[in-house]
């Protein structure tokens, strides 16, 4: 493993922001023409799959943020 790679969360989930670079990366090799139809396929699904996953998460903070807010408005306790 590189050193500057920062461990995977305890839940074995990588974070919002790991996924977020591999899809950039997955999409920089996919508009880079020089991938096999095949491996075009297979890059294809994983950033579909990140891309659900990034799309999660987000919603999941969204809820949290909106639940906080709510919190806030209705006062102490």
């Amino acid at each position: 493993m590189c050193a500057d790679k920062k461990p995977a969360p305890a839940s074995g989930k990588e974070s919002f922001e790991d996924e977020l670079a591999r899809l950039e990366k997955l999409v920089e090799s996919l508009e880079s023409g020089t991938v096999s139809l095949d491996e075009l396929v297979a890059k294809y699904e994983d950033g579909i799959r990140l891309l659900k996953s990034c799309q999660k998460s987000l919603e999941a903070a969204e809820l949290r943020i909106e639940q906080l807010g709510k919190r806030t408005e209705d006062g102490p306790g």
